[in-house]
């Protein structure tokens, strides 16, 4: 009887290493497989000053990066939070690819960020899907916008891609679901349909869209209700 109770807090002991290593252990391990992948493919300081022409230009060498990983499109870094990660992307066929997986297809807890299937570089929305994680990692973040000053003092963010670094600020976040708001739309018609569509999803901020802007919205978990979810709406600066 007692060989049986010490194999079974065994057992048990082995079980919940698992579950921290699961909860705990992978998330960090995401997190640090993301910045060791930006060290092994940032460009090489310039031996000068670089020109203003070149300011645009991403300090991660995409042509290499994607000579590997194919699918990772983009690196989305918030300054003064953790966000700074590659942001992939699947097909039709299998569009949530990346949602437990990490950039070389090995199961993650964490996941990785990951673009709407349909989007394009040339799309007026684009939009990134992100787990919110309990450690804070990944989309975790996200919520902590909801409050005004953080998102004031956050509000910066880059994309880094192949044809170059592109910057927005934040302008809106919210609580909200694709019933209520249809967030995750990437196409419209023209003008006025891509106008229409931003009014509705920006106006509670205040922030009046033009026909020229281009939106990133970030989207991540939120359990207030059944597909309730955070979205982040920042617009492209110059």
């Amino acid at each position: 009887m007692r060989v049986f109770k010490a194999f079974l807090w065994v057992v048990i002991a082995v079980c919940l290493a698992n579950i921290f290593w699961i909860v705990a252990g992978r998330p960090h391990m995401t997190a640090q497989e993301a910045q060791t992948l930006r060290e092994e493919y940032t460009r090489p300081a310039a031996s000068s000053a670089p020109c203003e022409a070149a300011a645009d230009e991403p300090d991660i060498d995409f042509a290499a990066l994607q000579q590997q990983y194919p699918d990772i499109k983009a690196w989305l870094t918030i300054p003064g939070t953790v966000v700074d990660y590659p942001v992939l992307q699947s097909g039709a066929d299998d569009p949530e690819h990346y949602l437990r997986r990490n950039y070389d297809h090995e199961w993650r807890m964490a996941g990785s960020l990951f673009f709407q299937f349909d989007c394009t570089p040339q799309s007026r929305n684009l939009v990134i899907y992100g787990h919110n994680m309990n450690d804070g990692s990944m989309f975790g973040v996200l919520k902590e916008m909801l409050d005004e000053d953080f998102l004031r003092e956050h509000a910066a963010l880059t994309l880094e891609t192949p044809e170059g670094v592109r910057n927005y600020t934040i302008v809106a976040a919210m609580k909200t679901d694709i019933n209520q708001l249809p967030f995750t739309r990437v196409d419209f018609a023209g003008d006025e349909d891509f106008l229409s569509f931003a009014g509705q999803l920006l106006q509670t901020s205040g922030y009046t869209a033009d026909q020229e802007d281009r939106l990133l919205t970030l989207v991540t978990c939120a359990y207030d209700w059944e597909g309730a979810r955070t979205v982040v709406v920042a617009v492209e600066t110059e």
